[in-house]
């Protein structure tokens, strides 16, 4: 699995360096419309039924990341200028968000 050693705010974008020396660019309000947070996409109950969530990514103008950190060896938490910070961005999804 691959992991990111360096991650910097650079103007509107985050970028990531990663371990198998590729590097992403991802702007900052794209991170925010997909966020994968149950506010964002939900939670599914017992039953599996869909609860909340939103049906795509909404749009974010203007919001920026004031501030990330690592959790665990699994995924990067942002923080956004619009006080959202509850999802989990796995390392696997962090990569595909660069093709969306």
């Amino acid at each position: 699995m691959i992991k990111p050693e360096r991650i910097v705010a650079i103007g509107d974008e985050m970028a990531i360096a990663w371990s198998d020396g590729s590097e992403s660019y991802l702007a900052m309000e794209k991170l925010r419309a997909y966020s994968p947070s149950a506010e964002n996409v939900g939670e599914r109950d017992l039953l599996g039924r869909q609860i909340g969530g939103h049906q795509g990514p909404r749009e974010f103008p203007g919001v920026m990341v004031t501030g990330w950190r690592v959790i665990g060896g699994y995924a990067v938490q942002f923080d956004f200028s619009d006080g959202h910070n509850t999802g989990l961005y796995g390392f696997e999804y962090l990569k595909k968000l660069e093709s969306v």
